[in-house]
């Protein structure tokens, strides 16, 4: 459980709740750092500008990328 609430999906920018609905329909729920970030609209777009970045630059192998993820994770405490 985080140390900070998440937001409230139905309070939240339509583009923002089309890109959690996107997470839930991929993975089953959006992704626990993305409705923390969405709290703050201008936090959540940097965030997802960061990662539409590294995938459109084609620098970081998407199985390297994955990896990188789960190791982070598991370095966070996080249940990846």
């Amino acid at each position: 459980m985080a140390r900070i609430a998440e937001a409230e999906i139905s309070t939240l920018h339509p583009s923002i709740r089309a890109v959690l609905e996107a997470q839930r329909k991929k993975w089953g729920a959006p992704l626990l750092n993305h409705l923390i970030y969405a709290r703050r609209p201008s936090i959540f777009k940097s965030a997802r500008g960061m990662w539409s970045g590294i995938d459109a630059s084609g620098l970081i192998d998407g199985k390297l990328q994955a990896l990188v993820n789960r190791r982070v994770a598991y370095l966070n405490g996080c249940e990846f």
